[in-house]
């Protein structure tokens, strides 16, 4: 027999997975382009180019201009900053989940993600009861804090704890805990076992976490634009007011186009330092890591845990539901249901079963997406272009939500794409943004997976695609999940490009209470407040559902 058999079946199963791999990247490919490249390159070009050709001297005007420095300034370090207070107050929270089987975990776990599906506007309203005059703190102790920067730091916490305790948790409950309990046993104490062996193997899911929190916060729109006042503001709110205030697109242009340089570096920087981290890691079942707490250390961490989410985020929600409910007899819900043509052509409570027809779509879409996107990305050795696509899918995270919805009117507007009166063109921005929280909660599970099992599958003559079925889905099932939960969320509380592209008929939650908030009267803020609240209610028990399907037969409390 030919000893070289098993070498040359073994580069041909290779070959085959290559060219699947870029089979994959072609739905994908085509998705970005049309929905995403082909709207901002239509607004920067709407900006930039004027009747005698190109105005690239436009971009030395703005960079010169004093005030565009000091938002890019502020605009960075914020982002640092938030995304640091987030890691130091989230990974404890992560390990919690992920290590400790607990009664009420599936609530807390929801509990703990509502926060970061709320629109924003709604958000920052919240903090400023909160923290600003005559709010919360300033009754009880007489502090404000509505003119400082803790207020957008908080905030922006607040929003991005989930991001933390979910992405790096889904893959921490994965981890075998024997690795660590090997490294005791040779004589390492708790934290250089945990230093030398965890850390290492958690290093992906926590760059992917601190990426995704840091392109959050420096593309912070309502949150900034509440609280921030005339003092501060981000290069998201200064395109907002360029675009919608000032019409100046040119300006807005320039600032897209500074937003998507800089973002495109720290995506470099991402994909380059992950790449040198990511290793094979040993994955169990979510279900046997999960112990009850014992000890006082343990306790006192999950009280630590319990009391952080209570004060920093399940407050600011309660804060939400009194406020809804200031009226005698329910009567900021009752006005929900009646009509209001100067506002709605349909009674605002529709906008609940919209927005999640909406979100279901969207969350299709993102699936099929990233999860293509992510297999294709499976591989660490893969080409340039892979790597390059790799960045590229994490960028409608970082562009201006503005340009793309404003892109999405202008591009698509012209047979074949003529999509302005369709309903599928929210769920497609929707999408746009799910994605990237598919691509990163799978793709750490998915490089995690021993490359010898997928390897020996393929040389005993399995098909890409029963490959995937029988080696990869079984361990990323879980982030899959998750992945799905995500995407549902954020469409969910999507905000910035829905708010342009939006049918009066047809309105999202966000939407709804965007623009009953900018309506003077106590009715309009109540029913603003009211429509928060049944968005959160309506989040949480989609989050439970998600939930009890994925902790199914885990044995958790």
């Amino acid at each position: 027999m030919d000893l070289a058999r098993p070498e040359v079946t073994g580069a041909a199963a290779r070959r085959r997975g290559n060219a699947a791999r870029l089979g994959l990247m072609a739905l994908p490919v085509a998705f970005f382009a049309v929905f995403f490249a082909y709207p901002v390159a239509a607004i920067v070009a709407r900006g930039l180019k004027t009747g005698e050709g190109w105005h690239l001297g436009r971009i030395a005007d703005v960079l010169q201009e004093p005030g565009v420095r000091h938002v890019l300034w502020f605009t960075t370090w914020q982002a640092f900053v938030s995304t640091a207070l987030t890691l130091l107050i989230a990974l404890p929270g992560a390990y919690v989940f992920a290590r400790f089987a607990f009664r009420g975990k599936q609530v807390l776990r929801a509990l703990v993600t509502v926060p970061f599906v709320l629109p924003t506007v709604v958000v920052g309203t919240a903090f400023l009861a909160l923290v600003g005059r005559g709010g919360l703190l300033d009754e009880l102790w007489g502090v404000r804090l509505d003119t400082t920067v803790w207020a957008i730091l908080l905030a922006h916490v607040f929003f991005n704890y989930a991001v933390v305790v979910r992405t790096v948790g889904g893959l921490w409950a994965q981890l075998d805990p024997r690795q660590e309990e090997a490294a005791r046993m040779l004589g390492a104490s708790r934290l250089r076992a945990w230093r030398q062996v965890t850390l290492p193997a958690l290093a992906p899911a926590v760059a992917a976490a601190a990426l995704m929190v840091f392109l959050f916060t420096f593309t912070s729109f309502g949150v900034v634009q509440i609280l921030g006042g005339p003092t501060f503001s981000t290069l998201e709110v200064e395109i907002y007011r360029q675009t919608s205030e000032i019409f100046d697109l040119s300006t807005a242009a320039v600032l897209t186009m500074i937003q998507f340089v800089a973002l495109g570096a720290v995506l470099a920087l991402h994909a380059w330092t992950v790449r040198r981290r990511e290793t094979a890691l040993r994955l169990v079942d979510a279900s046997v890591t999960a112990r009850r707490p014992h000890g006082a250390g343990q306790w006192a961490l999950l009280a630590g845990v319990v009391a952080t989410v209570g004060v920093l985020l399940v407050l600011p929600l309660a804060v939400l539901v009194r406020r809804s409910l200031d009226a005698p007899g329910l009567g900021y819900y009752r006005a929900l249901t009646g009509e209001d043509g100067g506002v709605f052509l349909v009674p605002p409570i529709e906008a609940v079963g919209i927005s999640l027809q909406y979100a279901v779509a969207a969350t299709a879409i993102a699936v099929v997406i990233g999860a293509l996107a992510a297999t294709a990305l499976t591989r660490r050795d893969a080409g340039a272009f892979v790597r390059g696509f790799d960045a590229l899918l994490m960028l409608p995270l970082g562009v201006s939500a503005v340009t793309v919805g404003f892109g999405f009117l202008i591009a698509l507007d012209e047979p074949p794409l003529d999509l302005r009166a369709s309903w599928i063109l929210v769920p497609l921005a929707q999408a746009l943004v799910g994605v990237p929280f598919v691509v990163r909660t799978m793709l750490p599970v998915l490089r995690a997976v021993d490359a010898r099992l997928r390897e020996a599958a393929a040389v005993l003559g399995a098909s890409p695609w029963r490959v995937w079925r029988e080696v990869d889905l079984p361990l990323v099932r879980r982030a899959l999940l998750i992945a799905a939960g995500f995407a549902f969320a954020v469409s969910l509380g999507e905000f910035g490009a829905t708010v342009f592209i939006a049918r009066p008929d047809r309105p999202t939650l966000p939407v709804a209470v965007a623009r009953l908030l900018g309506r003077p009267g106590d009715l309009n803020y109540g029913q603003a407040m009211a429509l928060s609240t049944i968005l959160m209610i309506v989040c949480a028990v989609a989050l439970l559902v998600l939930e009890r399907l994925r902790t199914d037969r885990t044995g958790e409390f």
